[in-house]
């Protein structure tokens, strides 16, 4: 099963960094790709993927879905970052 979730505060590698690793660690998640330019998130994974716990987690990361973002999930998202940059 394929998710595509289109997200907001992408910027870098360190962002893409953190979101993959982040998702790999949820269950039934078998792969991660990131296209920064893009804001876009695919993730594949076996039948019980489950979209509402991968949208859950890219928020709590600063990376909510398109549209519903605000500052405090922008602020994490530099965080996030930072994180992603210094364990990449």
């Amino acid at each position: 099963m394929d998710i595509n979730i289109k997200v907001e505060n992408i910027k870098c590698g360190g962002c893409a960094h953190t979101v993959s690793s982040s998702l790999l660690k949820l269950p039934h998640v078998e792969s991660v790709d990131v296209e920064i330019e893009d804001g876009l998130v695919k993730v594949s994974g076996d039948e019980e993927l489950d979209r509402e716990a991968l949208v859950k987690k890219l928020t709590s990361l600063g990376y909510p879905e398109e549209g519903k973002g605000n500052t405090l999930t922008t602020a994490t998202s530099y965080v996030s970052c930072m994180v992603g940059k210094i364990t990449k």
